[in-house]
């Protein structure tokens, strides 16, 4: 049987800091420094935190981790894949009845651009931003938030 995000969420884990080798491509960071994996349960407090009209970027998430962890960047793989099962975990919450649920729908792409791999595709994650008062501009095939950079929410 598949775990559920649920689950993953409520697995203990703990944080781990590994040093970037040589041969990491140049965007992650320079070889030495040091990133932080989090864990799904801290990227979900993160997203919980984020509060009604503003909006995070999966950049602002990675800062806020590496600034915690006093590392010198959060794993930008690892913290895509930790707020996929956050906004999963929350689906199944809903569907279990709970009201609320960590608002999966403010985490935006770094260019303000919607997720296509969260819960109901890009055309849930519109929906979800419009019942809060957000606008759009098109962007090729998806939608960016209309003024994303200026709705940032301040976390810590």
């Amino acid at each position: 049987m598949a775990t559920s995000a649920r689950d993953k969420l409520r697995k203990p884990q703990e944080p781990k800091i590994e040093i970037l080798p040589k041969g990491i491509p140049a965007s992650w960071g320079s070889p030495g420094d040091r990133m932080v994996i989090s864990t799904p349960a801290e990227v979900d407090a993160l997203i919980r935190a984020i509060p009604k009209g503003k909006l995070a970027t999966t950049n602002t998430l990675r800062d806020v981790l590496a600034k915690r962890h006093k590392a010198d960047l959060a794993c930008p793989m690892t913290t895509g894949i930790f707020a996929g099962i956050s906004a999963k975990a929350a689906t199944e919450e809903e569907e279990m009845g709970a009201k609320r649920v960590a608002p999966w729908w403010r985490v935006i792409k770094a260019d303000g651009k919607l997720n296509e791999k969260f819960p109901g595709g890009v055309a849930e994650h519109k929906r979800r931003l419009t019942a809060e008062g957000f606008s759009f501009e098109p962007s090729g095939k998806n939608w960016r938030v209309a003024g994303w950079d200026g709705k940032l929410a301040r976390l810590s």
